[in-house]
This record gives C-alpha cells, sequence and structure tokens, in this order.
C-alpha cells in the first residue's frame, strides 16, 4: 500500500456563532463533520467563526488557507446580509450572523484564488457566490412562481431532511459526470430542501449545475478554477451514506483534497 493510499485530507468546516442560554458559542452540525469523514475520507478540522477580532481587523485567511487541504462551507439558520452584495436591508426578523459573514466571504474567495478544493451547502453555495460576486434573492418563496423551499416546520429530523423535489443536472457539466461516474442517472436527481433565500444573479464564472422544476438554482461549480469548486442548495451532508449522489460529490471533493494534500507532502495521486 502506498502512501497516498491511507492519505487522509486535513479538511476545514466553518462554523456559527449560537447562543445557548445567553452565551455565545461557535459550533458547526455533526453531520457536516461526519460527511467529511465518511464521503470525502478527510480529517475535519472546525474553522472558526472570527468576524474582525484578528490583527489587523481581518483574519489572516491566507495562512489558513496553506494549512488546509480541502473546505466545507456549511447551512445555517442565518442568512448572508443584503449589504455584502448591494441588497436591501433584511426584515428585522430576518436571522444573521454577521461574524460568519466577515469571516466566510473572504475565506471563500481566496480559497478560490489559492486553488483550495471547497464545497459549498445550502448558505455556503449563496456564500461563494456572493463572494465571486454574485447577488442572492433575500425572500425566495415571496418570488412568483417559486415554490416554498423553506425548512418543513417539524421536530422530526427525518421529516425536516426528507427527499421533496428533484433537480435537472447540466448536460455535459461536472454534476451530470460525477453522476454518471457513480452509475447514477446524468439527468435528474431528487435532493431536500430547507433554504429562504436563494441564488439570484451567479457570479461571472460559475456555472450552474443543478436548478429546480421552478427555476431556483440548486448547484454550480467553477470550470476555470484551479481546483474543485461545487456547492449545492440542498443539505448534501444529510444521509450521505444512503444518498448515491450526494456521496458521490464527496467523494469527488475528498479525491481533490487528497490531491493537494499528496502534492503538499510531495506525492502524486491519481
Amino acid at each position: 500500500m502506498s502512501r497516498t493510499d491511507t492519505l487522509r485530507p486535513l479538511i476545514g468546516v466553518n462554523a456559527d456563532v449560537r447562543d445557548n442560554n445567553g452565551i455565545d458559542f461557535i459550533g458547526t452540525g455533526l453531520k457536516y463533520v461526519t460527511a467529511v469523514i465518511e464521503g470525502a475520507g478527510g480529517i475535519p478540522v472546525m474553522v472558526p467563526t472570527l468576524g474582525d477580532v484578528d490583527e489587523g481587523g481581518e483574519l489572516h485567511v491566507d495562512h489558513l488557507i496553506d494549512r488546509l487541504d480541502g473546505l466545507v462551507l456549511t447551512g445555517g439558520r442565518s442568512n448572508v446580509e443584503p449589504h455584502n452584495y448591494g441588497g436591501a436591508p433584511f426584515r428585522p426578523e430576518t436571522l444573521r450572523d454577521p461574524m460568519r459573514d466577515s469571516t466566510t466571504l473572504p475565506l471563500a474567495r481566496k480559497s478560490v484564488e489559492g486553488g483550495l478544493p471547497i464545497f459549498g451547502i445550502c448558505r455556503g453555495i449563496q456564500e461563494i457566490n456572493v463572494a465571486l460576486g454574485g447577488t442572492l434573492h433575500p425572500y425566495l418563496w415571496e418570488l412568483d412562481g417559486v415554490n416554498d423551499h423553506r425548512m418543513p416546520q417539524t421536530d422530526v429530523m427525518a421529516n425536516r431532511f426528507a427527499i421533496r423535489h428533484p433537480v435537472h443536472l447540466t448536460t455535459d457539466g461536472l454534476f451530470a459526470d460525477i453522476a454518471q461516474g457513480a452509475g447514477i442517472d446524468g439527468h435528474e436527481v431528487m435532493v431536500n430542501s430547507l433554504h429562504g433565500q436563494g441564488l439570484d444573479r451567479v457570479a461571472d464564472g460559475l456555472r450552474v449545475e443543478a436548478v429546480s422544476d421552478d427555476g431556483v438554482v440548486e448547484g454550480v461549480s467553477m470550470p476555470g478554477s484551479a481546483s474543485f469548486v461545487a456547492a449545492v442548495q440542498w443539505h448534501a451532508e444529510y444521509n450521505v451514506e444512503r444518498h448515491p449522489f450526494n456521496r458521490a460529490l464527496f467523494e469527488a471533493f475528498g479525491h481533490a483534497s487528497r490531491r493537494r494534500a499528496a502534492a503538499r507532502a510531495g506525492s502524486d495521486v491519481a
């Protein structure tokens, strides 16, 4: 067995600021961590949400990117604030996480620039789009002809994350290739849906990879990037072991991360 057969890339998983009985905590969902381990074959490390508390007024993301082999941008209940893409202010009741925005947006942009493999999920696809110059619909369910893609109101987690609708894969796109390589239909896959925001103007350089029946952009990639850049609007981390396409996405991301790890270690991986 060669060294690269057992190489496990170091994959960052970003975090939210969360209130617990009046005390702020930084945390991320367990499902993202297990998906990195089981789907991507990586070693997960949490990337803290630091906002602008770092010396010099910003997180030194270049130093972080130099130490990682991949990055997962997770979902979250908060929404990317509209001032980051020139939109109108949120309504008062809209959940937000400005510390996450100020950390993750530059992290996403510099990860793409630095060739760090990146996989965005739900809020993560929105962050990648905004970081690269795109815009969002802040209240997607209010658009004419668009279905309500928000999380079902139930305490049963299996029902929250249950499969709800199909997405259609772009012919000859990255997602279609990944599906076909895994022996899956490369035209359509079934996914869950737990989001209130959605992509409006897709950033330059991103290619639409998946679209729902009602026209919502559900997946993107970046063909001209130095490494793997992909993102989905659904929660691909949930039941990754039982959803063949979600697993195939994590495996493709994991392979790209392993290639970076091998290059950093001075090895080769096919």
